[in-house]
């Protein structure tokens, strides 16, 4: 891979790592809200209090960024060569959740994350 092509994939890694932390905010800022209440007037207020949380909205923020990060990824790779890496979202999530929420990592969790590894590795031979 040529100093270029290493710079261009660059784009790929921010929209992954934009993304993952996108999701990782939203997990910790929900579980700190609390459950959904059942009142639909009780809902409202709650999808509101999160809205206007300033980590959700550093949230959303990373969502636009990761979606324009892509856009310069669309402009230097295949579609059909960069979205594969976009699997390495499951791959971080996974291991970041189970650190920072204590969920678990079971066997078919890693077998399954192992195949997604495989098939990125296979999927980027061009």
């Amino acid at each position: 891979m040529n100093h270029n092509q290493m710079i261009n994939h660059i784009y790929i890694a921010l929209t992954i790592l934009l993304t993952v932390y996108g999701q990782m905010v939203i997990k910790w800022q929900v579980q700190l809200a609390g459950a959904l209440p059942q009142d639909n007037l009780e809902k409202l207020q709650y999808i509101i209090k999160l809205l206007l949380n300033p980590w959700v909205i550093s949230s959303f923020t990373c969502a636009f960024l990761a979606s324009i990060s892509w856009m310069g990824a669309m402009t230097k790779f295949p579609l059909s060569y960069a979205y594969p890496y976009m699997s390495l979202a499951f791959v971080l999530v996974m291991f970041l959740s189970a650190i920072f929420f204590k969920e678990p990592v079971t066997i078919p969790k890693s077998i399954g994350l192992g195949f997604i590894i495989l098939g990125i590795i296979i999927g980027s031979k061009t």
